[in-house]
């Protein structure tokens, strides 16, 4: 993961002036929040983050078949 510098912000500061933080996400769509100079928490706006929640059809359709591939004899099995 490529982390934008202008995006960090140590656990202080963020807890003193989270103004800063929704600035920087709005900005930059997230802000990465540093605990002893350790990435530690990442924010972001909530549309994007229930994006990411969220496999499209395709990706679900896929696993689906995969799954039923691997486990066809435990589904004949259950299925008697």
């Amino acid at each position: 993961m490529t982390v934008n510098t202008n995006t960090l912000v140590s656990i202080t500061e963020a807890n003193q002036n989270f103004s800063r933080v929704a600035r920087i996400v709005d900005e930059n769509g997230s802000a990465i929040i540093l605990k002893n100079n350790v990435p530690r928490y990442i924010i972001m706006e909530f549309p994007e983050a229930e994006k990411l929640q969220t496999a499209p059809d395709d990706n679900v359709e896929a696993i689906s078949r995969r799954l039923i591939q691997k486990n066809l004899e435990a589904y004949k099995e259950l299925a008697k």
